[in-house]
């Protein structure tokens, strides 16, 4: 298989040169090129065309939203697959990115080995391979946790609203207490609710709004390849109960996934 073509955009130098040589030390990656704002990184790619792009959102000359609006605009329709990068986790600069085509958000400063994967997990699906749902039951070291945020960034759902924590914990309690998901109101969101010091009003909220995000992508053909055809459709997004009960269902036909 030929390696994952990555371009790196960061106005930082050291930051720029730190994930540079740790992806140039990777086999299955090839540093194709790396830019210092959005200006340079145009200039790139109509030479070169990455398969996945690291990109600054906060960037001189032209920041990362800029990018991804001039990269839509392409005359070629050629573009890489995005993953976004900035110190500031607020939810407006995720949601207007993650509507813009980023494949996904991370908040510095991030975790090395937690990026490396979300790239090759984009690039795979860029290519095909594996298709989401297979990625989804692949590697047997893979922890719940980790199984539930690939399922969770394949259909759109970003890492840093707080829709995705509460999700996260709502799938892991149903998984433990399959019961739960009946008593949702009275004892799902409740108990999350503890868990995270808020109340159940906003759990739910939060978790509808994560739920209207992946929607909101439109990419029904990815929801289809993970929940299977005529599961899901965008005229009728699921309840917050049909979504954990539809996670949940996916997660635990893995026999790991109650470890």
């Amino acid at each position: 298989m030929e390696p994952i073509k990555l371009m790196v955009v960061e106005d930082n130098s050291e930051l720029r040169k730190m994930i540079a040589d740790y992806f140039a030390a990777k086999d299955d990656v090839e540093v194709i090129g790396t830019a210092a704002n959005g200006m340079e990184a145009l200039e790139q790619l109509d030479k070169n065309m990455p398969d996945v792009m690291l990109l600054d959102m906060i960037m001189p000359r032209v920041d990362g939203f800029e990018m991804l609006d001039r990269m839509h605009r392409r005359e070629d329709g050629a573009k890489p697959e995005v993953i976004a990068l900035t110190a500031l986790c607020r939810e407006d600069f995720i949601s207007r990115a993650m509507e813009m085509g980023a494949s996904y958000y991370m908040v510095k400063p991030f975790d090395f080995e937690l990026l490396y994967r979300r790239v090759v997990e984009v690039a795979n699906q860029r290519r095909g391979e594996p298709a989401p749902s297979a990625a989804l039951a692949a590697g047997p070291g893979k922890s719940l946790e980790e199984r539930t945020a690939t399922l969770f960034l394949t259909v759109g759902i970003p890492a840093h609203i707080k829709g995705y924590q509460y999700l996260r914990e709502a799938v892991r309690l149903t998984l433990e207490k399959p019961e739960m998901i009946n008593r949702i109101t009275k004892e799902l969101y409740p108990t999350v609710a503890r868990r995270f010091g808020t109340s159940s009003s906003k759990v739910e909220r939060a978790i509808r709004h994560a739920i209207e995000v992946a929607w909101g992508r439109g990419r029904i053909d990815v929801l289809d390849q993970v929940f299977g055809p005529n599961v899901c459709s965008l005229d009728n997004k699921p309840t917050n109960g049909e979504f954990i009960a539809l996670v949940a269902g996916k997660l635990s036909m893995d026999p790991r996934a109650a470890s």
